[in-house]
């Protein structure tokens, strides 16, 4: 057996202690994202290291004997579907939920939770936002993903020290690309820099040609872009056919097939913050990386990022109950349950020790970051100490 799974049976059987183990109903749990559409590409991996985890989980005993039920959802990337879905979940009596890959699709449904007292655990979506829209000590909206606002500090201070520092940002028009653009501006001011031209764009753009040369005109030196979706491939290969050589850089979205696929050649070389990268460093991520490939018997995750996440965040749900040892599960307790987390859970991504607060809802903070680069079409460590840094299990700090 697997000592991640020993380590949660050895929980499971102290917390069902003293209980009788009868017949129990399933205790359902909501999973909501993009599971079709255009960002399946990172929805379906989140899906699948959900999924992964609950069938774990299930293996040992579930929680007090109660299998987990995933209730899943699929928001197709559209805000207006996502609210719906949101809405369905709460009708269907969900605890918790676990889900949301697009900024703005989750930023349309969170009053759902909040006003139904169900903590939602965002494994993906990055805005930051997200979890300040409400008061910290109130708060139902907790997350594993790494928010902008440490990934675009993390990058501009990488690009600033190779002196790369005119940077020309371009961002898509969504939530996503509109908080991304803030928090670029936000970490150059830092640096007490202001970029030297920025492009805006709409989802679905096809060709940025004017917006480049213009970037190019205004001396930029590097690109910084801001888009989840094949956008990012746009302005790849516009740089290519304009045989403008200077870096693409940006978040964790510049490692998902939309880009590397789509821009082909012209990725080489991108740079993009990580929490994850595919490589077996140590004995949790080889595991992982294994029973995924065996699991779900491919050869390569399109996101990894999203898998490891998902599995990270079902397992912070689970290691939460641990905290209610009475078996009475309602929204409040379960928020006050992930705010006190008092066992410590050895994840994919990170050890994660204390990784929420009743002041604090992000478990990820940017000492978890390494930086990424696109080299023959798949992502690896950017340079020698990231990978060097990778070999030791961040917590959060």
């Amino acid at each position: 057996m697997h000592p991640r799974i020993q380590c949660l049976a050895a929980g499971l059987v102290l917390v069902i202690s003293g209980f009788a183990v009868a017949q129990q109903p399933p205790l359902r749990i909501g999973l909501i994202g993009p599971f079709t559409g255009p960002s399946a590409d990172f929805g379906t991996p989140m899906l699948n290291g959900v999924k992964h985890a609950v069938d774990e989980i299930n293996a040992v005993g579930g929680y007090l004997g109660r299998p987990i039920e995933l209730v899943i959802k699929d928001d197709i990337g559209n805000p207006d579907v996502g609210l719906k879905r949101s809405e369905e979940l709460v009708a269907e009596k969900v605890l918790a939920t676990i889900g949301f890959c697009n900024t703005g699709v989750a930023a349309k449904a969170l009053d759902v939770f909040q006003k139904n007292q169900i903590p939602l655990v965002i494994p993906c979506a990055t805005g930051t936002p997200l979890t300040s829209k409400y008061p910290a000590a109130q708060s139902y909206i907790f997350r594993n993903s790494a928010k902008d606002g440490i990934q675009a500090p993390f990058v501009v201070e990488y690009i600033v020290k190779r002196g790369w520092d005119r940077v020309a940002i371009f961002a898509d028009t969504t939530g996503y690309g509109e908080a991304g653009l803030k928090d670029v501006e936000a970490a150059l001011g830092a640096k007490k820099l202001k970029a030297v031209y920025v492009a805006r764009f709409d989802t679905g753009v096809k060709d940025l040609t004017a917006s480049l040369q213009g970037a190019r005109a205004a001396g930029a030196n590097v690109v910084f872009s801001y888009t989840v979706g094949p956008e990012n491939a746009v302005i790849a290969k516009g740089r290519k056919e304009l045989n403008w050589k200077v870096p693409q850089v940006g978040p964790w979205t510049l490692s998902f097939p939309f880009f590397i696929d789509g821009a082909k050649g012209a990725a080489e070389g991108a740079l993009m913050a990580q929490t994850f990268i595919a490589e077996p460093s140590n004995e949790r991520r080889a595991a992982f990386l294994t029973a995924y490939a065996r699991k779900y018997k491919v050869s390569k995750i399109p996101v990894p990022m999203a898998a490891a996440q998902g599995y990270d965040a079902t397992y912070l749900l689970m290691y939460s109950l641990f905290g209610i040892h009475d078996g009475k599960l309602t929204g409040p307790t379960l928020k006050a349950a992930l705010e006190n987390m008092t066992r410590t859970y050895y994840g994919v991504v990170a050890t994660y020790e204390r990784p929420f607060s009743l002041q604090d809802k992000d478990a990820v903070t940017s000492n978890m970051l390494v930086m990424g680069m696109v080299k023959n079409a798949a992502v690896t460590f950017a340079y020698p100490e990231d990978a060097k840094r990778n070999l030791f299990v961040q917590r959060k700090q």
